[in-house]
């Protein structure tokens, strides 16, 4: 799928009165002691196998993971509130060859089997190494066999997975076991990514390019990809251990 850049987006960088600071301005931490029981499985009760919450910091491990039998999905959701419009910011790290992301506007129910195919996606992934690691191939023409492939420009962290890729050449993505900052903007006429600082991508909901992307590639034919504008806020578990901590959002007003 061919994708090109939007041409609202900027590069500028976050203002340090931007980000999430205080609890005073609106902020609502995630997982303060109000707030960190309310963690769950998509669709389920509890958290599942693997996932844990322990000194600040939400965080999956895959070997706790293979200690118990689950059945169930492994993404997970913040179930204590839906949020339409906010302003969402968290640290989080990932090993060598990881692969996770942040959805948003998240339906739950019987129809709905994961947020993949439903919810937009902030793409989260080891863009160095994670292809070599898994073995990915493709076809190429030129040389008649399948080869090594590089991950896909709507598959790199910040993207807005399969619709939007990132738009500038200063993305600045610290290496694997190291923290990156996320962050999140959905308003009214604009939905923004951000990664340490600088702002990765911008784009409108709803518009006819954005239903171009939407028609025309990997979701076509998802009929509920994007459909709900309120919904839940999670992360994916995609098999690899992950680290997440100073989860927080701001809901914004219409």
């Amino acid at each position: 799928m061919t994708l090109t850049a939007c041409n609202n987006a900027g590069n500028q960088q976050q203002s340090s009165t931007d980000t999430a600071g205080s609890e005073d301005n609106g902020w609502i931490d995630l997982l303060d002691e109000e707030n960190a029981g309310k963690w769950r499985g998509f669709n389920g009760k509890t958290l599942p196998p693997g996932w844990t919450i322990e000194d600040d910091m939400l965080y999956y491990d895959t070997e706790l993971q293979l200690e118990q039998d689950y059945t169930g999905g492994k993404d997970v959701v913040f179930g204590g509130q839906e949020f339409e419009y906010f302003d969402f910011t968290v640290e989080w790290k990932i090993p060598k060859g990881g692969n996770s992301g942040i959805f948003y506007h998240i339906q739950e129910g019987p129809d709905f089997k994961s947020p993949s195919g439903v919810s937009p996606e902030y793409q989260l992934i080891d863009d160095e190494n994670y292809a070599d690691i898994h073995d990915l191939v493709g076809y190429n023409s030129q040389f008649g066999a399948e080869h090594p492939e590089l991950l896909q420009d709507w598959q790199l962290t910040g993207a807005d997975y399969a619709m939007h890729t990132v738009e500038v050449d200063n993305k600045i993505l610290h290496p694997v076991g190291e923290w990156n900052t996320s962050r999140i903007v959905v308003a009214p006429d604009r939905t923004e990514h951000w990664l340490n600082g600088v702002k990765l991508l911008s784009f409108e909901y709803g518009t006819d390019e954005w239903k171009r992307r939407r028609d025309s590639g990997k979701w076509k034919d998802y009929p509920n990809y994007g459909k709900f504008r309120k919904g839940l806020i999670g992360f994916q578990d995609h098999g690899s251990s992950l680290w997440f901590r100073n989860i927080k959002i701001k809901p914004i007003e219409p």
